[in-house]
């Protein structure tokens, strides 16, 4: 039997343990297929990939999840890799899975035409979370399986290249783990993280695991002693009750270190014991007994049956001092609590003769406010930096929380640190937008009061208040908060902002070479309002002048856009009319095409440095001797120019009329960035070839992994360069491509 073979029997294994159906011919035509397409394909381990899909498919059996979600995770990549289309999935199986691999797959990354690499790489990251929080909308079930693939990612990350293991690791640490965290599953949870560890820091990681497996035979003792005790006084009580000790997982116990600046012996609950039984009242129960047996350390209890994480976990925790002074950590829970403390969302995927259990499922999704939240802020959120910032803060795995409770006693749960700002835009934005005062415990207070545990809080409103501050925005600790002030401002200065938000692009679209309105076409503008969300153009223009969205990267979407719509960029200023009642001066043109601002006749030449283009901004510098040297407005060399060097510079411009239509061309150098792979020269001169542009020259070193060219070629003008840099990015393996300056 090959190995593929032997994963497959150990996921059947598993289904049979928790499925109560014996008809698993699904996921046997899942396998069958998922092989086939896969038959030639390989992991950077060498392994076949059908291997890959394989363990997601029992990370998710591990959830326990349904035959849908095991069968999408078998089939996940196979609409993306292999020549399978989602018809095809919908035909041979049903819509059910097509739209759960559908889902998978358009988490994938999406290319950006930036050239800057940086700004790209946070474009795709945060598309990449919209589209989740979008997918956990319609079926929280696609996350789940996107989960179980990170998992198993990040279990085989050896095979990637060191530089490749950390970034990996650093996107699973702050986006992937938290969201297994909110979504309550433990099991993945503690995985991704301790993974995350070992590469983002691997010396401490192994320094720590050296140091707990250095003691682990009298840990196990001292654990297995305290186990026997508690068992022997429950029974006595009559509790049913599973007794067990629980090992601690390396982030949680490297966080605590750092956190709070301790050693490894004075982490309370590296001795951890847990108690499951069988009702709420035998958790009461048992807690009493413990709490006879040893000393409760003050300030160390947390009763999260009474008031339930965000995440849906309950439990009681207690930390106690047992024998030796050693203390140690005590979960009391009921095995349905502890079921949703492993499992989380998933556990609430049940089975009635192997179908989806919708009721309890819809129950479940009630539980994910944060989620509606979050679907909520981002839509008024374009910039995706805001997007990140705001994201990572409500996903904060170690955010504590504080319970507070409205004048009616309903209990609210805000981030530490929350003020009566957050506590009032928690209940409504109509009570947030209208707030002048508040009382806590009957007092009056300051807005910035800092909310505490048990804290009874209440809002004082007028109705002719005149909104919020944006003062309010550094008080907020929440980011429900912090956005809805947002939308007010936005809604309250919207026609301010569209104005001010055109007056940028025009500004922005100049300094390119074009009027604006040559690059908002409808149908360009229909592809940038769906890029970003926006439902209309004034949307944009609008978020532009509040500041949340940056002018000159909607100009470089609109110039791309136009590029695939129009084929050919002309700019406008080239042909723009003047006035006839406008005297126009006679400026002095030269073969070069560049017009040299009062200046007679006088030799123009091109800097090597800057190597200027049409359509980028210049200036002339008046040289001792030979004539005007053309930089571009950027040139390094002319921004840091001595003050006293500045009085030789000049206006100039590139020529227009009938004159700027002759066919020159100038010669500029771009480097090219790539992953060394055999072919990849013969792509990116298929494409010089294919502009029919003159090659100069070319040059390449290679350095451990990557490829450099330096190419010199013969361009017409920066649409030009423009459209070869678009289009070489586009070939696989290209990392970056700047215009290089001498």
């Amino acid at each position: 039997m090959s190995e593929p073979d032997e994963i497959y029997e150990k996921l059947i294994e598993k289904i049979r343990s928790y499925h109560p159906s014996d008809n698993l011919e699904m996921v046997e035509r899942a396998y069958q297929l998922a092989k086939k397409a896969h038959e030639s394909q390989f992991r950077k381990s060498g392994e076949p990939y059908i291997i890959h899909p394989l363990a997601v498919a029992c990370n998710l059996a591990d959830l326990e999840l349904d035959i849908e979600s095991i069968v999408a995770g078998i089939l996940h990549d196979v609409v993306e890799d292999t020549d399978y289309t989602l018809e095809d999935i919908e035909r041979l199986f049903n819509k059910e899975i097509a739209l759960l691999v559908d889902g998978v797959t358009k988490l994938g990354k999406i290319q950006y035409a930036s050239q800057n690499r940086q700004l790209q790489k946070e474009e795709i990251q945060a598309e990449n979370y919209r589209k989740m929080f979008l997918a956990m909308a319609q079926d929280i079930r696609v996350v789940l399986i996107k989960l179980a693939d990170r998992l198993h990612n990040m279990q085989t990350l050896k095979y990637m290249k060191p530089q490749k293991q950390k970034e990996i690791a650093e996107e699973t640490l702050s986006i992937y783990a938290p969201i297994a965290n909110r979504l309550g599953i433990c099991k993945i949870k503690v995985d991704l993280e301790d993974l995350s560890l070992r590469y983002i820091q691997p010396e401490v990681y192994y320094d720590l695991a050296h140091q707990i497996a250095s003691k682990r035979k009298e840990r196990v003792q001292y654990i297995n002693h305290i186990v026997d005790q508690i068992k022997a006084k429950v029974e006595e009580a009559g509790i049913e009750a599973v007794i067990e000790g629980r090992p601690k997982h390396f982030f949680s116990i490297y966080k605590k270190i750092v956190n709070k600046n301790k050693t490894l012996d004075q982490i309370y609950d590296l001795f951890a014991v847990r108690a499951i039984v069988k009702t709420v009242k035998d958790c009461y129960g048992v807690l009493g007994i413990i709490h006879e047996m040893y000393t409760p350390i003050p300030g160390r209890f947390k009763d999260y049956i009474a008031m339930p994480k965000p995440n849906m976990y309950r439990s009681l925790h207690t930390t106690l001092m047992g024998e030796e002074g050693t203390p140690f950590e005590m979960q009391i829970r009921t095995e349905e609590m502890h079921r949703t403390a492993e499992y989380g969302i998933a556990a609430h995927w049940k089975y009635k003769e192997g179908k989806t259990d919708k009721g309890v499922k819809d129950r479940s999704e009630e539980k994910l406010t944060w989620l509606r939240e979050i679907l909520e802020w981002q839509r008024d959120m374009s910039d995706n930096r805001e997007f990140m910032s705001a994201l990572k803060g409500d996903l904060d795995v170690y955010a504590d929380q504080v319970y507070v409770f409205t004048p009616k006693g309903e209990l609210l749960t805000l981030p530490q640190g929350s003020t009566p700002i957050d506590f009032a835009y928690q209940i409504h934005s109509g009570v947030g937008n209208k707030m002048v005062g508040a009382k806590v415990n009957g007092k009056i207070v300051t807005i910035d009061y800092v909310l505490k545990n048990g804290d009874r809080v209440e809002i004082l409103t007028q109705g002719n208040a005149k909104g919020p501050s944006r003062d309010w925005l550094n008080i907020v600790k929440s980011a429900q908060a912090r956005n809805k002030i947002n939308q007010w401002f936005r809604k309250q200065y919207k026609d301010e902002d569209i104005l001010r938000g055109k007056e940028l692009l025009e500004i922005a679209a100049k300094q390119r070479g074009y009027n604006l309105s040559y690059l908002t076409d409808s149908a360009v503008v229909d592809v940038i309002c769906k890029r970003y969300g926006m439902k209309a153009w004034s949307g944009i223009c609008a978020a532009i002048g509040y500041g949340t969205m940056k002018e000159r990267q909607i100009i470089q979407k609109l110039i791309d856009e136009t590029l695939k719509v129009k084929k050919e960029l002309v700019p406008p200023t080239i042909v723009e009319v003047h006035s006839e009642n406008t005297p126009v001066p006679r400026p002095h043109r030269h073969s070069s095409g560049i017009v040299v601002k009062g200046v007679g006749d006088i030799a123009v030449r091109f800097s090597k440095c800057c190597g200027p283009l049409p359509g980028d901004d210049i200036i002339g510098y008046i040289t001792r001797g030979r004539g005007v040297s053309i930089h571009r407005a950027d040139c390094v060399n002319i921004l840091n120019m001595p003050p006293e060097e500045k009085e030789r510079l000049i206006e100039a411009t590139w020529q227009e009329g009938k004159e700027a239509m002759i066919k020159r061309t100038y010669v500029t150098e771009i480097q090219i960035t790539c992953l060394d792979r055999l072919g990849i020269i013969v792509d990116i001169s298929k494409i010089l070839s294919d502009m029919k542009l003159p090659v100069k020259s070319l040059n390449a070193k290679t350095t451990k992994s990557n490829a450099i060219f330096n190419v010199k070629v013969e361009i017409s003008d920066i649409y030009q360069l423009e459209e070869l840099i678009r289009k070489i990015e586009a070939v696989r393996d290209v990392l970056e491509i700047i215009r290089v300056n001498s």
